[in-house]
């Protein structure tokens, strides 16, 4: 079915965009919780094996330097799901999802498996990076651990983006906090050896992470195997092939994006490693507090791929803009506060994360460029949700690899060195560049609801 897509002029009044407003929250809120909650695995390795001395940590550094980077591929392909999904619940085909469903477990298992064998193929590499012989010496475990970690979390990940599209988001993040709390206590029982369990050190913590993930992943099959409220998501529906491709094609250059942004954030950290160790310590008190911040932005994207894809679905098209500039003005209005208190108060916040009086002074100097870059990228990445809404996906897939490694790194180089402004210029780079990418995808979804150019799709179509 064509929809054709007739702008009026009061759908994108403040009121109207205003109203939009708690749809918004109510999707992001449970997401940036879900997210916060899968990152706290990774942490609480840290946390609980620092005890042991500086090889485990380096071991859990240098896993998750790889591991991050599998992760946001698979998040980003995975996230086509949620606006399948949204779009056949949004147009009132619930008989639609629980294939929907059914053929997303499948890819997730497909992407999961692909991930952990990339992730092994890597490990021989390794030495040939120059990383310590005595860290590679204790790692392999726990690397084999995190890399078999890829399958139920991108299974669970499925779970999640269904529940999510089909406005029950505390399913997902509850699923998430699960895996957090059994991760806690087993990571504890398994370092240190508690009772008749034996003492693993590094290896015990990625046991627990594996354990608490298959285990939520378990109970999340359960709640959808066996719950009332989610027998109309398990009807009988066949796996298909096509439908599986379909989906994997969409969400293909997604995780390309995440895999060049991630990539492009690790090639900028190396650029500034070259102003030496406290160059680098600053940028590190800056970027953990920049993480937690662009929580909220990514929930936001997410948010706003689903409530445009449930829109759409519906057929009501006049409400996609008033929806994304909902998203656009929550997230900008978030991430600027954060940049201008930041700029005022860098040195306080980073007096809270270290004593060093020198890497006080470079986190202070970075966090006042790098909070701006985080508004620009802000925007970019709810416009980007909101394309991703649309089904449009490889369009901000070429724009966000143009904005981080044609322009933005080498203008980071270029403001860093020749320039003189130091680690601060490499992300004043990003500034520019992310601000440009952030007006071209306006443009570009602005085109996309343009009259006659919106069509609700529910199948297989890309």
């Amino acid at each position: 079915m064509v929809c054709e897509f007739i702008p009026e002029g009061n759908m994108s009044s403040i009121p109207t965009i205003r109203r939009e407003v708690p749809a918004i929250l109510a999707l992001a809120v449970p997401i940036v919780a879900g997210l916060g909650a899968s990152t706290l695995l990774g942490v609480t390795d840290s946390v609980m094996l620092a005890p042991l001395g500086p090889l485990p940590l380096a071991a859990v550094g240098i896993t998750n330097a790889v591991a991050v980077i599998l992760f946001a591929a698979i998040y980003g392909l995975l996230s086509a799901m949620s606006v399948r999904v949204g779009t056949a619940h949004g147009a009132g085909q619930g008989r639609r999802i629980p294939g929907l469903l059914r053929n997303g477990l499948a890819l997730g298992g497909i992407v999961g498996t692909l991930g952990a064998v990339s992730m092994l193929a890597v490990w021989p590499l390794l030495p040939l990076l120059g990383q310590p012989v005595e860290v590679l010496a204790i790692m392999f475990p726990y690397w084999v651990m995190i890399s078999l970690l890829m399958v139920p979390f991108s299974v669970l990940t499925v779970f999640k983006a269904t529940f999510e599209a089909v406005d029950r988001p505390w399913l997902g993040a509850g699923f998430a906090f699960l895996a957090v709390g059994i991760n806690i206590p087993l990571n504890y029982a398994l370092i240190w050896g508690i009772g008749p369990l034996p003492q693993l050190g590094l290896t015990g913590a990625g046991v627990a992470s594996v354990v608490a993930e298959a285990l939520a992943l378990g109970v999340a099959w359960a709640f959808w195997r066996r719950a009332r409220s989610t027998r109309r998501l398990r009807l009988r529906a066949g796996l298909s092939g096509a439908e599986i491709t379909s989906v994997a094609r969409e969400g293909a250059p997604l995780g390309l994006m995440y895999v060049a942004e991630t990539g492009a954030m690790a090639v900028a950290t190396l650029m500034i490693g070259t102003f030496g160790a406290v160059a680098l310590a600053g940028n590190q008190v800056a970027m953990s507090v920049g993480g937690l911040l662009y929580m909220v932005p990514l929930g936001v994207a997410g948010a706003v791929a689903i409530r445009v894809a449930q829109e759409r679905g519906a057929g009501n098209l006049a409400a996609l803009r008033p929806i994304s500039w909902a998203a656009l003005g929550l997230a900008t209005v978030w991430l600027a506060t954060a940049a201008i208190l930041l700029g005022l108060f860098g040195r306080t916040v980073a007096g809270w994360i270290t004593d060093e009086a020198e890497v006080v002074t470079v986190a202070a100097a970075i966090f006042f460029v790098f909070a701006f870059a985080q508004v620009m990228d802000g925007v970019q990445s709810t416009m980007t949700g909101a394309l991703r809404g649309l089904s449009d996906t490889g369009f901000p897939a070429l724009v966000s690899l143009g904005s981080y490694w044609v322009l933005g790194l080498p203008l980071g180089w270029v403001l860093a060195h020749p320039v003189g402004m130091g680690p601060a210029g490499i992300w004043a780079g990003f500034v520019i560049a992310l601000g440009l990418a952030g007006i071209v995808l306006v443009w570009r979804f602005l085109r996309q609801t343009g009259p006659a150019r919106v069509a609700p799709k529910t199948g297989g179509e890309t």
